[in-house]
């Protein structure tokens, strides 16, 4: 590889972790081709995205951003999953992880708090954004339910009431 395809390949890498609400990074050896492929869909399909770079130009993109220092990770070889979602790299990795021993999370990190393997596992068990957002809206819709409820009750015993009479008075 060039210089010039290098700094590339820095610049890129750089930009995307920058942007990344969590990376991911863990040994892939004697990962099979097939295997590599289907967690690279799985985390595309999530929104993520999955590079295996060399260890010595991703501790270059990782240098120059925000993220926290991870680059103790990088070593021996390496892939790195990264989403804007903080949660969805973590939990497609430790899904991928328990299924394939040849998959192994080092570590990773979200925004400038360093995670180890633990911390990964433990930010894959939260909800992603749009689970928190589907719960928050149930939350605010219940009351408005028991609004409408309470407003309903008082008109349909006067209802049940009115029909109780009509019927005693038919009979």
């Amino acid at each position: 590889m060039e210089r010039a395809e290098k700094r590339e390949v820095v610049a890129s890498l750089q930009a995307a972790l920058g942007r990344a609400g969590s990376i991911v990074v863990a040994h892939n050896t004697g990962l099979s081709v097939a295997d590599l492929t289907d967690l690279r869909v799985q985390v595309k399909q999530a929104g993520g995205q999955l590079k295996v770079a060399k260890n010595r130009l991703a501790k270059l993109a990782l240098k120059d951003t925000d993220t926290a220092d991870i680059s103790g990770l990088f070593t021996g070889p390496t892939v790195i999953a990264y989403a804007e979602d903080p949660v969805v790299a973590p939990k497609i990795a430790a899904k991928f992880a328990e299924k394939n021993q040849k998959y192994v999370v080092l570590g990773g990190a979200m925004g400038s708090t360093a995670l180890d393997a633990n911390g990964v596992k433990a930010l894959a068990t939260m909800p992603s954004l749009d689970e928190l957002r589907a719960t928050l809206a149930g939350m605010l819709k219940q009351p408005a339910q028991r609004i409408a409820t309470v407003v309903q009750a008082p008109g349909g015993q006067i209802a049940r009431v009115l029909s109780a009479y009509a019927e005693k008075g038919a009979a």
